[in-house]
């Protein structure tokens, strides 16, 4: 069924368009012992995971977090990847179908984490996560029009055209500490860092939950939010509880170490985002192509923003050979019971990002 966006809640869309193997490479982290390490996926998660313009609730997307939720004996500062569902289902949820619960679990907000059940048992459980996007949209209501943004972090414009990244050694074919010199970990690690596009790091829960007749488990998460920003205020009155920067991350994710009401005081409102208008084309969950992102002149309706950045990323487009990305999941290969919202084409996304980054953004 075709989605179309509720101005109820906040953060019911994200885009997170790079393949599998970048979305590992740019999820790059420090280890305790300094090393820098690349996130594998979880086994079988690689398959359940499809790049999309516009992602909606009930959709896979890309989960970070501590391998000991999956392994019990791994280091608790060791982060793996998994592809859960958007909307979070409790352990505890009775029903074999989940989407017989009668309320909303998209997002949560911070503030009453400890007064619903539904997320005070993971909240204190640790589990806790950390959900990749390229941004997130928002609509702005004004009188009776409602405008759509794209929100993401600032970006490196030194970033080359199609550029993917660096290459990030797998943990297992790191070299031992003991056979580097210092210069060689100091270069190694300037190696390893990811270029490109910098994905936004959201708090997030999750859960693990398996169907009262039995079947195989389900892990699903939820977006935490905050009050918004001094700079968003003036889109929606919230916003996703960004992490910004490694540290944050590791905090939020080491539950061995970081107690659940002290890892709480991470999240509050961030200046440290950037955003731009689009159209209403991401409107509609099925449309899934770069024009979901492409900087529009709000007073002029149904006319895209002309800009020499955006007629070179259109130019890139069109003239780009498609890259080796995987191709989002149409409704025949979803579980039983559950109707796609994956939109059905995914174009080229590497000339886009390099675009966006020098497009002029505005950042209020």
């Amino acid at each position: 069924m075709t989605q179309r966006f509720s101005l109820k809640g906040m953060c019911g869309r994200t885009a997170c368009t790079l393949a599998p193997d970048e979305v590992s490479r740019a999820s790059g982290y420090r280890d305790r012992s300094g090393k820098r390490r690349r996130p594998q996926w979880r086994d079988g998660d690689m398959d359940k995971y499809r790049p999309s313009y516009n992602k909606s609730p009930q959709s896979n997307s890309p989960v970070l977090l501590s391998h000991r939720h999956f392994k019990k004996d791994a280091p608790v500062d060791e982060f793996v990847l998994a592809a859960m569902r958007w909307g979070l289902v409790p352990a505890w949820f009775k029903e074999n179908d989940p989407s017989k619960m009668q309320y909303s679990t998209n997002n949560c907000r911070r503030e009453s984490l400890l007064e619903k059940k539904t997320y005070k048992d993971p909240l204190l459980k640790g589990q806790r996560c950390v959900i990749l996007a390229d941004g997130f949209y928002e609509w702005r209501r004004k009188d009776k029009d409602k405008q759509p943004f794209f929100i993401y972090f600032p970006q490196n414009k030194q970033t080359l055209p199609g550029s993917a990244g660096a290459q990030c050694d797998d943990v297992k074919q790191e070299c031992p500490s003991d056979t580097q010199t210092p210069e060689q970990e100091e270069n190694q690690d300037e190696e390893c860092r990811w270029t490109g596009w910098r994905l936004l790091t959201i708090a997030g829960l999750f859960d693990c939950w398996t169907p009262p007749s039995g079947g195989e488990p389900l892990y699903t998460y939820t977006v935490i939010t905050v009050d918004a920003s001094s700079d968003l205020q003036s889109i929606h009155d919230r916003m996703p509880a960004v992490l910004d920067g490694e540290e944050e991350v590791r905090r939020w994710l080491n539950f061995g170490e970081v107690r659940s009401l002290e890892a709480l005081e991470l999240l509050s409102p961030r200046d440290v985002l950037t955003f731009h208008p689009v159209s209403s084309f991401v409107n509609n969950s099925r449309n899934n192509s770069p024009e979901c992102l492409q900087p529009v002149d709000p007073n002029i309706k149904k006319k895209p923003l002309e800009t020499a950045s955006s007629k070179m990323m259109m130019s890139w487009l069109k003239s780009s050979t498609p890259t080796k990305r995987k191709e989002p999941e149409d409704s025949a290969s979803t579980e039983a019971g559950e109707k796609s919202t994956e939109p059905k084409q995914l174009k080229k996304a590497g000339p886009l990002q390099q675009w966006l980054q020098g497009s002029g953004s505005s950042k209020k």
